[in-house]
């Protein structure tokens, strides 16, 4: 639970100001708006990029502002998405001339209040492109891929929208990319304790002791399905063949691993899980181009992980290789 507060009202308020705060080389306040933008933003002739979605979810989404990632995020409260008025805004404020992606993860409320937010943009002379982040699993069967939900692979969208815009790039160019990365990202995770909204004394759900809830959201919801509470070598397994089962079909064998902690687990355990899993990916003829073991998708206090595979082609390699510097996220020269 949030034990850190003044009140539950004010709390993304204070939370934006005090990361405003604590990283003005990085980020500023969006003027007359719950988001932060990258500090030297817009570009005039680039394409911004816009994220956005509930807080609780840190390093997303104000966290993965700054060069080579979003040039801007919109905040709503808890879980909650940001209002069209909020969105239209940062908009406006990002707007450099060559036009605005937005991203963000495939739920009802952000559908709709970015795509009134994308309607008043572009009734302004501002052109607009969405890409939903669609990468988990659970949450719908392969056939349906486009209805999924986006968890943790919000970060590899994010990351090569970001450094394709601020490589000059145009927006059409730019929001396939963004498709792209999407199309050849994969997720599944795991809770073993729900999460607990800022001012609650419980949290959204329980688990038993002894099981875990497979396929769980970002947003306290539970798994698609409860099971039993496995050792690490088992749950990598749990985790790592369903997302074998759907490799892209121009894959070359080439991934991303994303490892991601949700809130409340340590560090220490992500990196016995990824013992586990590396083998498996190994064993599976994978190449791992890069890791990431460590939190950038979360759910407030939530107590699970979630894998995430993306698959790279040779452009995608090269974007996602260059240097990015967030106050959530920095990567440097690989």
């Amino acid at each position: 639970m949030t034990r850190v507060l003044n009140d539950a009202t004010s709390f993304k308020e204070e939370m934006i100001e005090g990361l405003t705060l604590a990283y003005p080389q990085i980020v500023r306040r969006v003027p007359e708006a719950f988001g932060v933008m990258a500090v030297g933003a817009p570009r005039q002739g680039h394409v911004s990029v816009l994220i956005g979605g509930g807080s609780g979810h840190y390093p997303a989404f104000a966290g993965l502002v700054g060069p080579g990632l979003a040039t801007g995020a919109v905040i709503g409260d808890i879980f909650t998405s940001p209002s069209a008025e909020q969105i239209y805004r940062c908009t406006k404020a990002l707007d450099g001339g060559a036009g605005v992606l937005y991203s963000f993860g495939n739920y009802s409320g952000d559908v709709m209040n970015f795509a009134m937010a994308a309607a008043r943009a572009e009734a302004d002379g501002i052109p607009v492109k969405t890409v939903l982040v669609t990468d988990d699993l659970a949450s719908a069967p392969p056939e349906r891929a486009a209805d999924r939900r986006g968890i943790a692979g919000d970060f590899f969208v994010f990351k090569i929208a970001g450094t394709s815009a601020d490589q000059g790039r145009s927006l059409d160019e730019v929001a396939a990319l963004a498709e792209q990365t999407n199309l050849r990202t994969r997720s599944l995770g795991v809770a073993f304790e729900g999460c607990t909204v800022p001012g609650a004394e419980a949290p959204l759900f329980t688990v038993d002791p002894d099981k875990m809830e497979l396929g769980l959201g970002i947003h306290g919801e539970p798994g698609v399905r409860t099971v039993e509470r496995v050792k690490a070598a088992e749950l990598a397994r749990l985790l790592v063949e369903p997302l074998l089962e759907e490799v892209p079909t121009d894959a070359n064998g080439r991934i991303v691993v994303l490892l991601n902690g949700l809130g409340s687990t340590k560090y220490e355990e992500l990196f016995v899980l990824y013992r586990e899993v590396r083998p498996l990916l190994d064993a599976a003829g994978l190449e791992v181009h890069d890791s990431e073991v460590g939190e950038l998708v979360t759910s407030l206090d939530m107590a699970g992980c979630s894998l995430t595979l993306f698959w790279l082609n040779d452009e995608l390699g090269a974007l996602y290789d260059t240097p990015s510097m967030a106050t959530g996220y920095r990567r440097g020269a690989r």
